[in-house]
């Protein structure tokens, strides 16, 4: 009946205001905004409190802390839920109304300050204006209307709302995550830069009434899917749209070429990355859950000579035993040093995920800080007895590891059959997922310490020329 009662408040002369209760239900937003509702209902956001991993860890953590993890992790998974008091550690949301669960409609629009920058210090309004990013909006019979810096993507104050909750400090210093602060630091936060709205909310190209409803204007329109990286495991609406969202946003991030070094009768491998479209490290978020890694397969005369990153379907990237292996997450650590996947129990971090774009300047040293440069074989021994005839190289994206979800169903809090929902992405490299480099493809070169000559292929205007810096050391980051 809510959502009927939200089409009468958009019909010319129904006059149908809706109260406070129908203003938490996203159903009710659903006659207005049709649009924006099916897209925010198959969103990361709408998931937040069905997500599996989520109720696994939520429960493992009440278990393990005997409760005193308390709101934590629901404060931000199902907000509304904690401050309507029908929760107060998740653990009995398959009882909670279904429109509290999730990071809703009212949660975001309700929003009247940020008192913070993380574990969700947002503060709500009470008087019932959903606020939005127009200057000019146009009140309706359904409910009242308001600007707000914190939901206009243009205004550098809308990063500080997500950051609000898309960054996470536990244990009172361990930041295990800094998405906001990432961004805070890079050259996205500059004028002229992105926010994460203008990221993470496409804008529409033509002008359409932002409500099915009478006077309103034409504007042009936010996307609400608001893709990441994390999809959902389990049946959710929109599910091939979200995949389809995750994907071109991987595929925007790096800049990257594939080298092989002349040593004279021998040779090496040489990757270069940039995180050149990420508005913040890269991989960021839950980062200590994150897999990416580099997968190169070298071949001559018709066989593979060398391979590394080869990780097979359905195996954790972490059990391999590949002394090469070029991974890319955080690493948590208790108070006495031992790794661990369970963010109650971390006390720090390490991080060699692809650092920030912090500036534009080539003339400025800290341009190259992201132009990162890994040397393959690098680990025992430094080359080839011949020069390859063929080089493939992909980059490679799980959002959660294997090794978590099996610590998780080591301790009964998550059905195994969540492991086989797990996507792995493979990032467009310039020219689809696969970076091939032959001598035939050559289209870049430079000079390793004044003597050995490094033959490129990019497909995305990586200048292979420029400064680099180092990759991380064998086995840096790893459990």
């Amino acid at each position: 009946m809510l959502a009927q009662g939200a089409l009468f408040g958009c019909a010319e002369g129904a006059g149908t205001a809706l109260d406070r209760d129908a203003l938490l239900d996203p159903e009710s937003c659903s006659g207005c905004h049709p649009v924006q509702y099916r897209e925010w209902s198959g969103s990361m956001h709408a998931y937040a409190a069905d997500d599996p991993v989520f109720l696994a860890m939520n429960r493992r953590g009440q278990r393990e802390t005997d409760g005193e993890l308390g709101p934590f992790c629901v404060s931000c998974h199902a907000p509304m839920a904690v401050r309507e008091g029908a929760t107060t550690d998740g653990l009995n949301l398959d009882e909670v109304p279904r429109q509290l669960k999730g990071v809703t409609c009212f949660f975001c629009h309700a929003v009247r300050a940020v008192a913070g920058t993380h574990n969700n210090p947002l503060e709500l309004g009470d008087d019932l204006v959903l606020r939005g990013e127009y200057a000019d909006p146009v009140g309706t019979s359904a409910h009242s209307a308001g600007y707000s810096p914190f939901l206009d993507r243009d205004a550098e104050a809308s990063a500080s709302l997500c950051g609000a909750c898309h960054d996470v400090v536990i244990n009172e210093h361990a930041a295990i995550e800094r998405t906001f602060q990432e961004w805070r630091q890079s050259v996205f936060s500059e004028a002229g830069g992105a926010t994460c709205g203008q990221c993470h909310m496409d804008q529409s190209l033509e002008a359409a009434p932002i409500a099915d409803a009478p006077g309103t204007a034409a504007r042009r329109l936010h996307d609400h899917s608001m893709p990441g990286v994390d999809l959902a495991l389990t049946p959710f609406p929109e599910m091939t749209a979200q995949r389809d969202g995750v994907q071109a946003l991987l595929d925007a991030t790096l800049q990257s070429a594939l080298c092989v070094v002349d040593l004279g009768g021998a040779s090496a491998i040489r990757v270069i990355l940039d995180n050149i479209g990420a508005g913040h490290g890269f991989p960021s978020g839950a980062a200590q859950d994150r897999r990416v890694w580099v997968e190169i397969v070298a071949e001559a005369d018709s066989s593979v000579v060398y391979a590394s990153g080869m990780v097979a379907d359905g195996t954790a990237v972490t059990e391999s035993a590949d002394p090469d292996l070029w991974l890319f997450r955080d690493c948590m650590f208790d108070a006495a040093g031992a790794p661990t996947h369970m963010f109650w129990e971390a006390d720090r971090y390490e991080s060699n995920q692809l650092a920030v774009q912090v500036t534009l300047d080539p003339g400025d040293p800290r341009f190259y800080q992201t132009h990162v440069v890994q040397s393959f074989p690098r680990a025992e021994k430094e080359f080839f007895d011949a020069v390859p005839e063929r080089v493939t190289m992909r980059v490679r994206v799980r959002p959660i590891g294997f090794d978590v979800l099996d610590d998780l169903v080591a301790g009964g809090d998550l059905d195994e059959g969540v492991r086989d929902a797990v996507p792995t992405f493979d990032i467009d490299l310039g020219a689809g997922p696969v970076l091939e480099w032959t001598p035939e493809r050559v289209n870049g070169r430079y000079v390793e310490q004044g003597l050995f000559e490094a033959s490129c292929v990019t497909e995305s205007n990586l200048d292979v020329t420029a400064d680099k810096t180092a990759g991380s050391l064998p086995g840096a980051c790893q459990p």
